[in-house]
């Protein structure tokens, strides 16, 4: 997703791959000549990209190539491939699914205005459903450059949001552009998706995931919760992120731990979760290849047709245009040939990827030491460039391109 306000600390000083009488590294199963090219790439950018932890895990056509985590969790704790940590917008793809799996049922359809099932909400007789899950349908960002809920998320972190609270922030205001004309990433799209599907179904978000997708692809580790708890083992995390908010001045060191903050704001309830880098492959996998879906579901959600459509504009701060490197299909992005999701928020940055024409599935989860936090407490996405780079050493025909900057 494009570049957000963050929130993230960190400490200690990483274990490396080399040079260390105990090694940092946790694998599940001796190293391949592939596994120790992936794991060479993963060793620099711990220290390159200032990661305080990064787990893996590539397959190729359902085979393990590699499954492995170095650094820290915690100082003196190795991070483990067992670890757990949230997904954030990787629940966008199967939100994203399971509205296809509806469609494909009669349940809802695509074109259904939002209005049918949330008549109260403004402009819900001018939105669909797909353009909620496609982010076309011009709603404000409760988010992105909302300084008011930014402030509010920063103040308090550990608050637990309702989906009222969230909305107040972007509902009343006027749809950027006319519905399905421009794109941006919000994060109220998918909050009013989930309202409504729960309307149009008479069932909770949680049951209609764990029925219709998370069980059916297996993922036994990646579970929904309304509090900030995980699971144990666990990836901790830590950030700068509250550094401006905090008043912290420029040259005083500030690193904090943002494990346990509260991710209610982050999607539709029901729908925000933890995971573990096994689930989040079989995801990468099972997702990027449409197994759950019908060839024509498929074929809309990995849809290249917003490219030449959409573009910048001024007062909307994620409007942009689709590229070759970064396209918004119905809940997945394509980047060249690979289909992705890319969280990262509160110190954790994830990928979840698929190159369909060579079934390589890629998972990384990345945690930052204090080096990848600038004067201002923003930092970059390096799960992201760590997958470009595996995408690129396992695929150097069809490597992933990197994305515009923003």
């Amino acid at each position: 997703m494009p570049p957000l306000r963050r929130l993230a600390t960190a400490s200690c000083a990483l274990l490396l791959l080399t040079g260390c009488g105990a090694s940092s590294v946790s694998t599940d199963r001796p190293a391949s000549a592939e596994a120790d090219a992936v794991m060479r790439i993963v060793s620099e950018a711990l220290t390159q990209s200032h990661l305080r932890a990064a787990i893996v895990r590539v397959t190729v056509d359902g085979n393990e190539v590699v499954t492995a985590a170095v650094g820290e969790s915690m100082t003196g704790v190795p991070a483990t491939p067992a670890m757990h940590f949230r997904n954030g917008a990787v629940a966008i793809s199967y939100m994203s699914t399971l509205l296809l799996r509806l469609a494909e049922e009669g349940a809802v359809g695509l074109d259904d205005k939002l209005s049918a099932y949330l008549p109260d909400v403004p402009n819900a007789e001018r939105v669909s459903l797909r353009q909620l899950a496609q982010m076309t349908s011009g709603y404000v960002d409760y988010v992105i450059g909302n300084t008011a809920m930014n402030d509010a998320l920063f103040a308090d972190p550990f608050r637990a949001w309702s989906t009222g609270d969230l909305l107040d922030f972007a509902i009343a205001e006027p749809l950027l552009y006319e519905p399905g004309t421009n794109w941006n990433y919000s994060h109220t799209n998918y909050l009013l998706l989930g309202m409504a599907i729960e309307k149009a179904t008479g069932q909770q978000i949680s049951d209609l995931l764990a029925e219709n997708v998370l069980r059916p692809l297996g993922l036994t580790n990646t579970v929904a919760s309304l509090t900030a708890q995980i699971p144990s083992p666990v990836l901790h995390a830590f950030t700068s992120e509250r550094r401006q908010a905090l008043g912290i001045p420029a040259g005083t060191a500030f690193y904090e731990e943002s494990t346990f903050w509260n991710p209610s704001w982050t999607i539709t309830h029901g729908a925000v979760q933890t995971t573990n880098i096994h689930d989040l492959e079989a995801t990468a996998a099972g997702i990027g290849s449409g197994e759950l879906l019908s060839p024509e579901s498929y074929e809309q959600m990995v849809s290249t047709g917003l490219r030449g459509k959409t573009r910048a504009q001024p007062g909307c701060a994620t409007c942009m245009e689709m590229t070759e490197g970064y396209t918004y299909g119905l809940g997945l992005v394509i980047s060249g040939n690979w289909l992705l999701q890319n969280p990262m928020f509160a110190g954790y940055a994830a990928v979840a990827a698929y190159l369909p024409s060579q079934r390589i599935a890629v998972a990384v989860a990345t945690t930052f030491a204090p080096g990848a936090f600038d004067e201002q407490g923003d930092y970059a996405n390096e799960a992201e460039a760590l997958f470009r780079a595996i995408g690129a050493e396992l695929a150097p025909g069809d490597a992933p391109p990197m994305p515009p900057s923003k």
